[in-house]
């Protein structure tokens, strides 16, 4: 098989060599400075399944370089990479860390997919086409958001996922750690964030009003120290994590922790049902000093240049049936409730602001106006994209009918909890996250796209396994990848791909659809035409941008 056949994504450049590079015991490693993480993690990975010993610099046996180029980076990007194998070793080069980190992912993918196994594989042989490649990302926001709050995702099962990013050459993992259901980031200054806040009584089982709960509670959360690890070993591997704390909607959690952040006066409890819940912050001076002091414990945490604070979904008829509401908003001389909202956003983009940070949230946060430096995700549909780029806001892609991963597969029956329109492998891959209607200089403004991963039906780390994957392959793609796509070649490279998945432990879905364990039989899910998921979109954005 060539080089060209078993890379994915698909690489700028490749030059056959037409011979192999075959491995043997003994690996003598060179590593240039700043290279050192990655030649950690790609020697842990070879001695790990080969059982193949490293060697010294001037032993005789199989050579790999590590290296990185300044030249390219300014060329590039520090994600740029050049790998050369030839018949007696490897040169991998990188812009920084990262390309290098990128190149040695690349290498692995021309060796046996065993490589990926992690105990010792007899009986293999360790040979890879050689090649030279030449290769760098089309976008620098290659994500995808990682909903830990709806259903708690142990720490192990968070870097093993991270580590499934970075096999794909995703670069961001957006984690969702607050919302209605639940609170999962520890915060000194208000310990019954997750006292309180990271427990339920239950969850809901399926979609709609009718749908039972399971009578099980729910919870768990993630200590400092457990996200300083993730954001370490992320880093690692090339990939940024960026937090997301909802506000001023999706807070019932902090609510039931803090009776006092919210509008009305009598206890709630944490959220045990899905959708878009109407308990909302209130506006008081107390109440944005709470969020802000949130936050600065979270940038002591996470060095993302970017922070999320949510802004979506934000339900306001508590606000508009409030008295105290009503007067705050006549003492901020702001009319409307967007603008209300608008205010609270902007106070938390000052204060990140003032912290060397830029504030990260959903399309909502344009309605009502928005601070110059904030960042928007733009889920619903191209039009929020398109209103955030012309007015100056970066923007990344991440529109529901295609990068919504929690929605259902194919329309066979046996999806388990069939939500929304389908979204195949075919359709992420065919993505584009730069819109029509953008100017060129508009365009700059696209950072990229991230795909979604909202976990209110996926409960366990084999169905989120399901769900992400192999539509998380063709996004890999989709937004690394330059020059025209041809879908019948990226399926043959995907087969080879999920050959890697098999060793790594993946469970995702079959191209016949899940396997028997994989579905929910009996559990109502909500089934949309694509014809009514765009009237209900068009609906929600109507006068966004105008």
């Amino acid at each position: 098989m060539t080089a060209a056949a078993r890379l994915l994504p698909r690489p700028a450049k490749v030059a056959e060599g037409g011979g192999e590079l075959v491995l043997t015991d003994g690996i003598r490693f060179t590593v240039s400075p700043g290279a050192e993480e990655p030649a950690a993690w790609l020697w842990s990975v070879l001695t790990t399944s080969t059982g193949y010993r490293r060697i010294e610099r001037d032993a005789v046996g199989t050579g790999i370089r590590l290296e990185i180029d300044q030249e390219l980076a300014e060329a590039a990007g520090a994600e740029a990479y050049r790998m050369n194998v030839t018949d007696d070793g490897v040169r991998i080069v990188g812009g920084g860390a990262a390309g290098v980190f990128w190149g040695a992912q690349a290498f692995l993918q021309l060796l046996p997919a065993e490589v990926y196994r992690r105990s010792r594989v007899s009986g293999v042989r360790w040979a890879a086409p050689t090649c030279e490649v030449e290769d760098a990302p089309r976008f620098a926001w290659r994500g995808v958001m990682l909903d830990v709050a709806r259903h708690f995702l142990p720490k192990h099962e968070v870097l093993r996922f991270v580590d499934l990013v970075a096999m794909h050459r995703l670069n961001v993992l957006h984690l969702h750690l607050t919302d209605d259901q639940g609170w999962r980031i520890q915060i000194d200054r208000y310990p019954r964030l997750t006292e309180v806040g990271a427990w339920r009584r239950e969850s809901q089982v399926g979609y709609g009003k009718d749908a039972p709960g399971d009578g099980r509670p729910h919870g768990g959360f993630y200590t400092q120290d457990d996200l300083r690890e993730i954001v370490a070993y992320a880093a690692a591997r090339g990939i940024t994590v960026v937090p997301e704390v909802e506000s001023p909607g999706h807070v019932q959690a902090a609510i039931a922790a803090y009776p006092e952040l919210g509008v009305l006066t009598e206890p709630l409890e944490v959220g045990t049902r899905w959708g878009i819940i109407p308990n909302i912050l209130n506006a008081e001076e107390s109440t944005v000093e709470f969020f802000t002091n949130v936050l600065d414990e979270v940038l002591d945490i996470f060095p993302s240049p970017y922070i999320g604070v949510g802004g979506d979904e934000c339900v306001k008829d508590q606000w508009r049936a409030d008295a105290r509401t009503q007067e705050r908003m006549r003492e901020l001389g702001v009319v409307t409730e967007e603008e209300l909202q608008s205010w609270f956003i902007r106070r938390l983009d000052d204060h990140l602001t003032a912290r060397g940070r830029r504030l990260y949230g959903w399309d909502e946060i344009l309605e009502g106006g928005l601070a110059p430096g904030a960042t928007v995700a733009a889920w619903r549909g191209e039009t929020g994209a398109v209103a955030a780029a012309r007015a100056g806001h970066d923007v990344v892609l991440c529109p529901d009918h295609t990068l919504y991963l929690n929605y259902r597969q194919s329309e066979s029956p046996e999806e388990p909890i069939p939500l929304v329109v389908p979204i195949t492998v075919r359709d992420v891959y065919d993505f584009d996250p730069l819109p029509a209607a953008l100017t060129p200089d508009e365009a700059r403004h696209v950072l990229g796209a991230q795909a979604n991963l909202w976990t209110e039906c996926m409960d366990s780390p084999r169905t989120l396994d399901y769900f992400a994957f192999p539509r998380l392959c063709a996004l890999a793609e989709a937004l690394w990848s330059t020059g025209p796509r041809d879908f019948e070649a990226f399926s043959e490279r995907l087969q080879t791909q999920l050959a890697r998945l098999d060793a790594v432990g993946v469970e995702y879905r079959r191209e016949t659809g899940p396997l028997p364990w994989q579905t929910r039989p009996g559990i109502p899910g909500r089934i949309d035409t694509r014809e009514q998921r765009a009237a209900e979109i068009a609906t929600l954005v109507a006068g966004l941008g105008d």
